[in-house]
């Protein structure tokens, strides 16, 4: 049965993915809001079909800790659910994304037009500073950024370096962090027939400020809780994930 229902999301997948795109497209002349609207649909679209076709809930707290303005996202990256997690209920915000993304087939092609900061994780030092001065536009423009300092999907139960850059850009900008823990990847295993029943629950932690802040403590003091909010979630702590660190 799960494998019958997972065919049957990507089934919905397959046919709504080319016709939002198509609508992102149509919309983009109007400005960036069109692509967005249609980008938070097409997501909410997904999170309600595997919620329908295959059981996966959600459980979302600490909403009251989230601003409307800008601000710097970092949070787990474990499974696809996160990435459509974000479009759907949150303020419009940036993603910082490896830039082979914008290469997939009308998925890429909307996503292009969410003013992504597309990096080449290849290109460590270029990257780190393409965040810096992309994430300072994006957020002066009223947006918020959002980094998964991993830097790649790290499985559940385990834990990668953390990237500095999130923590750069907060502190240059002089905006919060907003640390995110979640644990989507138990349920949405990475592959097409792996969507299990169950609830994903979604932590959204306090605003991280200091008086004088430097990137280092904002991303160790957001590392510190995210990752202690993980062990409360899975009961067990973190082992290191030991392949080849992609963090910035």
């Amino acid at each position: 049965m799960t494998a019958l229902r997972s065919v049957l999301f990507l089934l919905v997948q397959v046919i709504l993915t080319p016709l939002f795109a198509l609508l992102m497209l149509l919309t983009a002349p109007l400005g960036s809001r069109g692509p967005r609207v249609m980008s938070g649909l097409w997501c909410r679209l997904m999170i309600e079909s595997g919620r329908r076709l295959c059981g996966v809930r959600y459980d979302i707290t600490g909403w009251e800790h989230l601003p409307k303005g800008p601000c710097v996202i970092l949070a787990k990256h474990q499974s696809a659910w996160e990435t459509m997690f974000f479009p759907a209920f949150f303020p419009p915000h940036a993603f910082v994304l490896k830039r082979e993304l914008l290469r997939i087939p009308f998925f890429g092609w909307g996503l292009r037009l969410l003013q992504p900061i597309a990096i080449d994780r290849d290109q460590r030092k270029e990257s780190f500073q393409q965040i810096q001065q992309q994430g300072l536009e994006r957020l002066g423009a009223g947006l918020q950024v959002v980094i998964f300092p991993e830097g790649t999907r790290v499985p559940p139960g385990y834990r990668a370096r953390y990237g500095q850059s999130g923590g750069a850009l907060a502190a240059a900008a002089q905006v919060p962090i907003i640390p995110i823990a979640h644990d989507a990847g138990h349920l949405w295993k990475k592959g097409l027939f792996s969507k299990l029943p169950g609830t994903i629950h979604v932590r959204i932690g306090p605003p991280i400020r200091m008086d004088k802040p430097t990137g280092p403590h904002l991303t160790a003091a957001a590392e510190a809780w995210i990752e202690s909010q993980m062990e409360d979630l899975t009961g067990i702590p973190a082992k290191p994930y030991h392949r080849k660190s992609r963090s910035l």
